[in-house]
């Protein structure tokens, strides 16, 4: 059986304004109805597979386990206390698995086109993993790109070759150079083998992660849908991913070909690559209008995009941001972000529209003293029994039905109907119906930060 481990984690910010921390790529559908979370999982079906592991960080755990329930694929899910790259959150998959299982460590956030030829390179490089073989998967490139890493292909093994040498990244003349040479591969960030190899070859090479990753499996906890380490230990980890940590030390890496149509979604060039593109070479998503324009990614989010005499550019609209960039600049828009975040634009890492355990909340105005959110409450679902210190709250239900605590009293509420929260008022929002629950909320205060929220019940588990 093979155990797929998915990597959840990233914050994907070549990708911004629609990628943000707090909702980063892996959870949007860029190409299909699917996330790229489920398409992750989705292109699986076929092979043998065992209970799947996926590794998040305790922020986005509930849009993990959301969507993998969506498609029938929950398996277990491990938390990051904190974010250690690759090498340790692979560690704590493989010491969570029988040792002999095999695992297939699989970013969440990448596109393969050709799932079929996907299954057959993973069952390919199996009898290798058996054999006690760290496999990789290499792609053919198809550019001098210098945005991955390179791998060097020696004698032939299996199905796969040696790895004669790993390159992180290489300047444009070594990368025309590993072109031309032919007996290089891009580097997919797959990776297949046995747990008990893994964890053997990071004992050797790196220590201190398999050390601190022994003790944090040492207490575990679970909640809800989630498994939790022990946080003190788990702190005590490196940081490191596991091409440093492990694959360019063992002496047992393999590469196995994978020919796929494989992309990483780095950048909206590369979403642009990957997309159906019209006759003209655009790619485009939403409310789009598009005149003499050619070769161009416009997508629009909430409000009509129009384009006259665009060439070779991006453009993405959000509710709140819109970035314009010449296709050939868009590797830079990670270095934009790193700006916002200097300059503390909230832009730079959280959009209007949030996701919540029990729905979402869209910001639709604010002032100095008030806050207007739209609110929706899936059905079954509840907020927590909380309180404010500097605001009060006045809610309207626009559709569906409500049962709302309000200080003492709990009561339902139908459309058209609402009810006003006072400063310091215990109360709750709950969703009792089949379906959608959508309210209008208008907060007046002096203060509407996340800080001010005092749980006193909360069926999601999240900290009073």
């Amino acid at each position: 059986m093979i155990v797929p481990v998915i990597m959840a984690g990233g914050s994907g910010s070549r990708l911004w304004p629609v990628s943000r921390a707090s909702y980063p790529k892996q959870f949007l559908s860029l190409n299909t109805e699917a996330t790229l979370l489920q398409e992750t999982v989705n292109r699986l079906a076929g092979l043998p597979l065992g209970e799947s592991i996926t590794i998040c960080n305790e922020d986005h755990r509930f849009f993990v386990a959301e969507q993998l329930r969506e498609i029938g694929s929950l398996g277990k899910i491990i938390l990051e206390p904190f974010a250690r790259n690759t090498a340790p959150a692979i560690a704590l998959a493989a010491m969570l698995s029988d040792p002999d299982e095999v695992l297939l460590v699989l970013p969440a956030d990448h596109v393969i086109k050709n799932e079929k030829a996907f299954r057959e390179a993973v069952l390919l490089a199996v009898p290798l993993a058996h054999a006690g073989s760290m496999a990789t998967f290499g792609v053919s490139p198809e550019s001098p790109h210098q945005g991955y890493g390179y791998i060097e292909a020696g004698n032939p093994r299996g199905g796969g070759f040696d790895v004669v040498s790993f390159t992180e990244k290489p300047d444009e003349e070594t990368a025309k150079h590993y072109l031309n040479t032919g007996n290089y591969y891009w580097n997919s960030g797959v990776f297949l083998f046995k747990a008990s190899s893994y964890l053997n070859e990071l004992r050797t090479y790196c220590p201190t992660i398999y050390a601190a990753c022994k003790e944090a499996v040492k207490v575990i906890g679970h909640d809800m849908d989630f498994i939790r380490v022990d946080e003190t230990a788990f702190g005590r980890c490196p940081s490191e991913s596991i091409d440093y940590a492990v694959m360019e030390h063992t002496r047992h890496a393999v590469v196995v070909p994978l020919e796929a149509g494989w992309n990483d979604i780095g950048s909206w060039s590369s979403a642009w690559e990957v997309g159906e593109k019209d006759e003209f070479g655009n790619l485009s998503y939403g409310d789009v209008v598009l005149l003499n324009t050619s070769n161009s990614y416009v997508r629009g989010e909430g409000s009509l995009v129009a384009t006259i005499g665009v060439q070779d550019c991006v453009v993405v609209a959000t509710k709140d941001s819109v970035l314009v960039a010449g296709k050939n600049y868009s590797q830079d828009v990670k270095s934009l972000v790193k700006r916002l975040q200097e300059e503390s634009r909230p832009e730079s890492d959280h959009h209007k529209k949030v996701i919540r355990p029990w729905g979402k909340y869209e910001a639709i105005d604010n002032g100095d003293q008030y806050q207007v959110k739209r609110l929706t409450v899936k059905p079954g679902a509840k907020l927590s029994v909380q309180r404010h210190r500097h605001r009060a709250e006045h809610w309207v239900v626009v559709a569906g039905l409500a049962k709302v605590t309000n200080g003492n009293n709990t009561f339902l509420l139908h459309e058209n109907e609402s009810t006003f929260i006072p400063k310091g008022a215990v109360h709750s929002l709950e969703n009792p119906g089949t379906l959608p629950l959508e309210v209008i909320e208008v907060q007046s205060g002096d203060y509407f930060g996340e800080d001010d929220i005092e749980r006193f019940e909360d069926r999601y588990g999240r900290a009073k």
